[in-house]
């Protein structure tokens, strides 16, 4: 990782050291606050620290109590840019919270309103460890070390190094299969997205980011373990359904579900993520290295949509294009 990124990272691991933290916000848009809610499982999930994700403006409009000069707020936006997000850090700064800015560009609206920035690179040749993926990931390390002083973190620090190897082998396995995907679905108006854990925010990023706003294909992220409450009645053996089966805590809820939806569709493709390839990985690693390598796997499968549709992920009606 380049020195400037380990720098961000060690200032903010310091300045949280220098705080009587009580609670993490993370707050963010869309496919940014997807990637975030990563953190909020996992701190939830290994410490007693409080924690919550909110939408940007939600966030604002709803003003948590909870709020104050004790809190963390970790932002992002992919360009700093997002309106709701740069007025969301103003807003915790004036209630006195530690705020870090997560973009790719240092100058943009987001990471001057915040105290602190962690920069990743995007697109410029860079490895994966200098990305988005990459860089959050090391700083969420180091914060659950801070807060568990678990070593099993600094673990994965260093494990980190094999991010950009473990991404290529496993869209490597993945390809055909998300390109058949793409070329079996192609003329489907809805596809749904199941997971739960870990993955549930991979399951709605893929939903609204990819099928809804750039493929315009109607979905709904459907948390395995809420499916038998209300969304199993819409199963049909015509229902498509793209299942993530996590590695961690929660995938019984998962199986439970698969083990439903397959007897009664016959359209139901499955990423399993214990099939993933974790070469030099830890076993007590797997579970928080399983959603890094998620994210890329499935972004072949809107990928292999794509392809058979005839429908660039670039097209937009709306977005970028008039005011809203």
């Amino acid at each position: 990782m380049k020195k400037e990124h380990v720098e961000q990272i060690q200032n903010v691991i310091e300045a949280a050291k220098g705080k009587d933290i009580k609670n993490i916000f993370f707050v963010a848009c869309g496919g940014s606050m997807a990637a975030l809610s990563l953190g909020e499982y996992f701190v939830t999930k290994d410490t007693s620290m409080a924690s919550f994700v909110y939408t940007s403006n939600e966030f604002i409009h709803r003003a948590p109590k909870a709020l104050g000069e004790n809190s963390l707020v970790i932002l992002r936006s992919h360009s700093g840019t997002t309106p709701e997000t740069v007025d969301a850090a103003t807003y915790a700064r004036e209630q006195g919270a530690l705020t870090v800015a997560i973009s790719m560009d240092v100058e943009s609206a987001l990471c001057k309103e915040s105290e602190y920035t962690v920069h990743y690179n995007y697109k410029d040749g860079s490895d994966a460890i200098d990305g988005e993926i990459g860089v959050y990931y090391t700083l969420l390390f180091k914060l659950l070390n801070l807060l568990t002083g678990e070593e099993k973190f600094l673990r994965g620090v260093d494990q980190l190094s094999k991010i950009d190897q473990l991404i290529e082998s496993n869209q490597a396995k993945y390809k055909d299969v998300a390109d058949a995907f793409g070329k079996k679905y192609k003329r489907d108006k809805v596809i749904y997205t199941m997971a739960s854990g870990a993955y549930i925010h991979h399951a709605y990023s893929f939903t609204s980011c990819l099928l809804m706003e750039m493929l315009w294909i109607h979905s709904n992220a459907i948390h395995s373990g809420e499916y038998f409450h209300g969304p199993f009645e819409v199963t049909d053996y015509d229902v498509p359904f793209l299942m993530v089966v996590g590695e961690g805590p929660s995938t019984p809820l998962d199986q439970r579900a698969l083990d439903f939806v397959t007897k009664y569709s016959e359209k139901v493709e499955v990423v399993n993520v214990k099939e993933f390839d974790y070469t030099g990985v830890d076993e007590d690693l797997k579970e928080y290295f399983g959603p890094a390598l998620a994210g890329p796997v499935l972004r072949l499968y809107a990928d292999g949509l794509a392809e058979h549709t005839g429908h660039p992920l670039s097209v937009r009606r709306y977005m970028w294009k008039m005011e809203y």
